[in-house]
């Protein structure tokens, strides 16, 4: 039996007011067909004006969580390069306690370095800014140091290359048992690898669908080697919506679905027109629903 294709929304919090964000939630909160909503996890914009307003990802989630009832709700994805992987587990523990058991929790290895304006981040706010193969195996030990948190009822010891805690615990616990589901976002042969380990949800960026459907093998192959069930991991796909060219990002979706993915979080741009929210279950959920 094949999974249902859930819907949702993606406001990026940058270049963009507060009211703004919140008035698409709101009105997402109220389309059944509009199942979840995401935020983005950038410190400084990453386009258009450099020193134009970004929000940060985690306070503004927890302010969308307690303004809304229904939509599922997360990061896409947060960068672990921002957060030791303790006080992410406590704050998104909150942010899953204010949502009433609402969170997915989103979570990716951090900014490329072919973006220069998300590489400027790192050094504006005093944060190391470690190689690739670092920040992955950083990502692996933050993935069960956070599952482990959510957990278990006795604090713990835990010493890893990159993750050393003593006495780590969590209360309380997050609303959902055993934990909020994990996404991981990326592409990388070695994030997938950890994907394959630690997710619940794989998410990939992007309307190139040969391209995700290659990442989405690779990804098979690494769960049969770890002698997981690929299918136990639902597939996610951020493609960003033309309003001016529904027609096209109607026939992304399509591609996207008839490729496998199952969780479409379809990308708004500022400024928001009026009934965002409405014009997309109308003009691209629905029919793609069909």
């Amino acid at each position: 039996m094949s999974q249902p294709t859930r819907f949702g929304i993606m406001t990026a919090p940058s270049q963009v007011d507060y009211q703004d964000i919140l008035r698409v939630w709101r009105e997402a909160d109220t389309i059944p067909e509009i199942e979840h909503a995401w935020l983005f996890d950038h410190l400084m914009p990453i386009f258009g004006d450099p020193n134009g307003p970004t929000h940060e990802g985690w306070t503004l989630l927890s302010a969308l969580a307690a303004q809304t009832e229904r939509l599922r709700l997360g990061l896409l994805v947060t960068s672990n390069r921002f957060r030791p992987p303790a006080m992410l587990a406590k704050i998104a523990a909150t942010v899953d306690i204010v949502s009433g058991g609402r969170l997915d929790f989103g979570i990716g290895a951090g900014s490329r370095p072919s973006l220069p304006m998300a590489r400027r981040e790192y050094d504006a706010h005093g944060l190391p800014y470690n190689d690739a193969a670092h920040a992955v195996g950083d990502l692996a030990e933050a993935c069960t140091v956070v599952r482990r948190l959510w957990t278990e009822d006795e604090p713990f010891d835990f010493h890893g290359t990159y993750v050393n805690l003593t006495g780590a615990f969590c209360s309380p616990k997050p609303v959902q048992r055993p934990g909020p589901p994990i996404l991981i976002g990326g592409r990388a042969a070695a994030t997938l690898r950890v994907v394959a380990e630690h997710a619940d949800l794989w998410n990939i960026p992007g309307g190139d669908i040969a391209d995700a459907v290659s990442r989405g093998a690779l990804l098979d192959h690494y769960c049969t080697e770890i002698g997981r069930d690929p299918a136990a991991i639902i597939r996610s796909i951020h493609l960003q919506v033309s309003y001016d060219q529904p027609g096209s990002t109607r026939d992304t979706i399509s591609k996207a679905i008839d490729a496998g993915f199952r969780h479409i979080v379809l990308g708004l741009s500022a400024p928001y027109p009026a009934d965002v929210a409405r014009w997309v279950t109308d003009e691209l959920i629905s029919p793609s629903q069909g």
